[in-house]
């Protein structure tokens, strides 16, 4: 990797991982927070849902910002917004408070998400944006494999109100890192007027083309799977198979490593098969693995083994399903195309947190009802693949 590309990929990469170590770091500890703070599995599992709803919500607000008034300036916001949802989490005295900490988080965490992306932008494009663009994820990649086991660790060490100082740490040191190391790269001669009409408009296409939204809720239904399994997982696996903070912590990064390592591959995959293609047998796939793994649970019952490489086979399928529909559901709107991804992050994060919040009256520490609404999601998108078509490039100008 060049110096040109290590340096912002490593700035931007950290930016971003503040988001999901909110989500990831904390996972260990809910049963022991429930516990403490005498909650049951259905108010933690909201506590979940209140970070996906708000992150989903100020996605719509957080792009138009960037464009009209710098990239730098909603990322300080953002970062300032979730200090004070992680001082309400950490003070929080009961599953309520918690709940609304967790949702001034997500408002402010989802700046971190949101505009590294258009800084990508800003700074290349073409195949040096793509390479950019993997470089930050590679960095952004360790959320999901590192911050269970530090959660984890700290739980051990501080209670779980230490993981919320942590984030808080973590929160400070990103403002250092964006005042020393990113450079403003939207100059005021480049930056854009909100206009509520032309945004109005633009939403509408995107709403009444078939192809985008059954594509964004594919991907819609596929994400919703795994909040499914972030809002549920740790009681399954320490209540149920009785596994250690730290034990589940090594489970959830077999499923992160599987869905991370398959992710790299549908880049390249696409290019050699052809995006649909590839879609289309990884949501193949996905509905198989988890369909089985749901019917076997129902009629006998899974074990811990049988549960973790289930999942992680569906899960490796659903990582090539995810950035491929992300980049279809794009590919005819161009024009808009940040107002497309922002539209289209919402409806994916509102749908996960409505499932998580619908199924949540059903769900325990047994596995079964976890991976059937896994399976369900699993068939929708399975369904959504077979109505969708391949992007038509655009005619040329009559010259």
């Amino acid at each position: 990797m060049s110096n040109s590309i290590a340096r912002p990929a490593l700035v931007l990469g950290l930016l971003s991982c503040i988001g999901p170590f909110a989500i990831d770091m904390y996972l260990p500890a809910m049963p022991a927070i429930g516990t403490d703070l005498s909650a049951t599995v259905q108010d933690m599992q909201g506590t979940i849902t209140a970070y996906f709803v708000a992150f989903g919500l100020a996605q719509l607000v957080y792009g138009p910002w960037a464009d009209q008034a710098g990239r730098k300036t909603p990322l300080y916001a953002g970062i300032a917004i979730f200090c004070l949802g992680t001082l309400l989490c950490m003070m929080a005295p009961s599953g309520a408070m918690l709940s609304a900490g967790r949702f001034v988080q997500g408002l402010g965490g989802a700046a971190l998400m949101v505009v590294p992306r258009a800084i990508i932008r800003d700074m290349s494009t073409g195949n040096e944006a793509t390479r950019l663009m993997a470089a930050m994820m590679l960095v952004f990649s360790v959320s999901p494999m590192l911050a269970p086991l530090a959660g984890s660790g700290l739980l051990l060490v501080t209670g779980w109100r230490g993981i919320f100082a942590a984030l808080l740490v973590a929160a400070m040191f990103s403002v250092a890192l964006l005042r020393f190391g990113q450079p403003e790269t939207l100059p005021p001669a480049l930056r854009q007027r909100f206009h509520a009409a032309d945004t109005l408009r633009a939403a509408k296409r995107l709403l009444t083309d078939r192809g985008f939204v059954a594509l964004t809720f594919l991907g819609a239904f596929g994400m919703a799977s795994f909040f499914v399994f972030l809002a549920s997982a740790a009681y399954v696996y320490t209540e149920s198979f009785g596994l250690s903070p730290t034990g589940f912590s090594l489970a959830f990064a077999v499923n992160a490593i599987s869905f991370i390592g398959a992710s790299q591959a549908a880049g390249p995959l696409g290019l050699r098969f052809g995006a649909m293609r590839v879609m289309r047998v990884a949501t193949l796939g996905f509905a198989v693995f988890t369909v089985g793994l749901a019917a076997l649970a129902v009629t006998q019952g899974v074990g811990l083994y049988t549960c973790i490489i289930g999942l992680a086979l569906g899960n490796a399928c659903l990582g090539m399903v995810i950035p491929t529909t992300m980049v279809m559901a794009l590919d005819d709107h161009g024009d808009i195309a940040g107002l497309a991804s922002s539209l289209g992050g919402t409806l994916q994060m509102l749908t996960g947190g409505v499932i998580v919040a619908a199924m949540g009256p059903f769900f325990s520490a047994d596995p079964a009802p976890m991976i059937v609404v896994i399976a369900s999601c699993a068939v929708v998108a399975l369904l959504l693949s077979r109505l969708t078509r391949a992007p038509q490039p655009k005619a040329a100008a009559a010259s």
